[in-house]
């Protein structure tokens, strides 16, 4: 229907520029006609006055009064051509148009023929030819002629007049009918439309209140599995708990036995048999390297510097090692009341801060290049602010709109769990990558305080930073704990 209403309204507009053309046509003919006249009219009075100052020159002999009748020849050409021109289109308005130029030429040869007359006979000789010559009966014929050529004109206007009329009172007439249809066209399309809007906000609606639906059971769901993702967390650092007591206490327990029964047999064999001693001495040094596995294992499952001397020595001995195992340079800030705020604070905490730096310099040693790294764990206004910078060569843009990497959401889960919030962006000066975790810790921080002011030290307030802050920003803190920067160490023999 849209297309049929812009088809009738396209239509119409060409029956108005017909109309135009039309009207346009009419207004040429009636210009035309008008200099017709004008031009007929012309003609009678170019021949008038050639007569006129013909009979001046007779009378006074002056030939200056000749000027008309000389020119009157050209000027009546001329202006019979452009009377041609502008009846082309009409035969018959020519063809007396040719009776009319006749007629003209031979009152000019007349008058040419008096003026010779004049010349040699004199004034007499024209007065006797003017009594017994009809000199008024040439332009008679002359003004005639042009009364009907004007008359024939008019005629031919009123007869395009009433065709222009008629053809606009009838284009007239077809343009309200076609706007008639047009609007009716229209008002059905409006219909339609509204209805199919009707329908549309309906169908919207429904489908509103389904994404609606959809969205709170996502939600529901995303929340299913965000504390079944925090429930395996807590599961699994129970589990590698339980499995590094039992591998430190039992499995401890009897490679020492084993270390000190081989180094109670390698002494009495030394002087007997020193083959055997030697065996048992090689033997001894690869149950010194299981032990350092052993070591290894548990550390990995569970740092014992974690439980025995805190969250600080903890990461500063793993930063440490990081070092001694990477070749990169580790620094290390740690504020001193950061092991008061974990005791004090969820169970929990310490472990989830330590996984982050865990997981982050391991992630930093795969694939960062790093030649320089910093871990920075402070205490602000709001909480704990953990940060992980290196200068390697950062983590891709899609990476870091969508991080779908594990253990990426591994650390994002471990915040989440403690209520807080992990940030990765670019590091310092938009190299490497900087990872920021963010604890509110409130009660903590109050207790931690407390705790300082007990022991008798200063406590300063701590100015909180934005929590876009660039990764080269500094928080304001107490005098760290731990400002050192972990250089490389000599390697040395483990079963030494």
């Amino acid at each position: 229907m849209c297309v049929t209403c812009a088809l009738i309204l396209i239509v119409n507009g060409l029956f108005l520029f017909h109309n135009l053309q039309a009207l346009k046509s009419a207004n040429a003919q009636v210009l035309q006609s008008s200099r017709v006249a004008e031009r007929l009219q012309y003609l009678d009075v170019l021949v008038q006055d050639a007569e006129s100052s013909m009979r001046g020159y007779f009378i006074s002999g002056n030939e200056v009064y000749l000027g008309p009748t000389r020119s009157v020849l050209d000027k009546t050409e001329a202006e019979v051509r452009h009377l041609q021109t502008l009846l082309a289109d009409n035969p018959a308005q020519l063809k007396n148009l040719s009776q009319l130029n006749t007629l003209i030429r031979r009152k000019l040869t007349i008058l040419n023929q008096a003026i010779d007359v004049y010349h040699h006979g004199g004034l007499d000789e024209i007065v006797n030819i003017s009594r017994y010559g009809d000199e008024k009966g040439g332009l008679d014929e002359i003004r005639l002629q042009t009364v009907i050529m004007i008359q024939e004109q008019n005629e031919t206007l009123e007869a395009r007049s009433a065709g222009f009329y008629k053809e606009y009172h009838n284009a007239l007439v077809l343009g309200v009918l076609i706007n008639a249809v047009a609007i009716v066209v229209l008002v059905m399309f409006y219909r339609l439309v509204s209805r199919s809007y009707l329908r549309q906000a309906a169908v919207e609606y429904a489908l509103q209140q389904s994404n609606e639906n959809l969205e709170a059971m996502v939600a529901q769901r995303t929340e299913q599995l965000s504390v079944l993702s925090r429930h395996l967390i807590s599961v699994s650092e129970d589990e590698k708990s339980r499995l590094s007591r039992e591998l430190h206490d039992e499995m401890g327990a009897s490679l020492t036995s084993i270390s000190m029964d081989i180094g109670a047999v390698t002494l009495q064999l030394q002087k007997t048999h020193p083959e055997l001693a030697a065996q048992l001495k090689r033997a001894r040094g690869t149950l010194v390297e299981t032990v350092e596995l052993k070591r290894r294992i548990i550390e990995n499952l569970r740092p014992s510097l974690l439980d025995n001397l805190g969250l600080c020595a903890a990461i500063d001995s793993y930063t440490d090692d990081f070092s001694r195992m990477t070749k990169v340079p580790c620094d290390t800030e740690i504020g001193p009341e950061i092991d008061g705020i974990v005791r004090d604070g969820d169970t929990g905490l310490s472990i989830a801060l330590f996984r982050i730096v865990q997981e982050s310099l391991t992630n930093i040693r795969k694939y960062a290049k790093a030649s320089r790294v910093s871990v920075t764990l402070q205490l602000g206004e709001e909480g704990l602010v953990l940060r992980i910078i290196d200068d390697g060569i950062g983590i891709a843009s899609n990476t870091l709109a969508k991080p779908m990497s594990h253990g990426i959401l591994g650390m994002r889960e471990r915040a989440l769990l403690l209520g807080g919030s992990l940030t990765i962006r670019r590091g310092r000066g938009e190299k490497g990558t900087c990872i920021e975790v963010r604890i509110p810790l409130r009660g903590a921080v109050e207790t931690g305080a407390q705790r300082i002011a007990r022991d008798g030290e200063v406590v300063k307030p701590v100015v909180s930073s934005p929590l876009r802050q660039r990764a080269d920003d500094h928080i304001p803190s107490l005098p760290p704990c731990s400002i050192r920067p972990h250089s490389v160490p000599v390697p040395h023999d483990p079963v030494q």
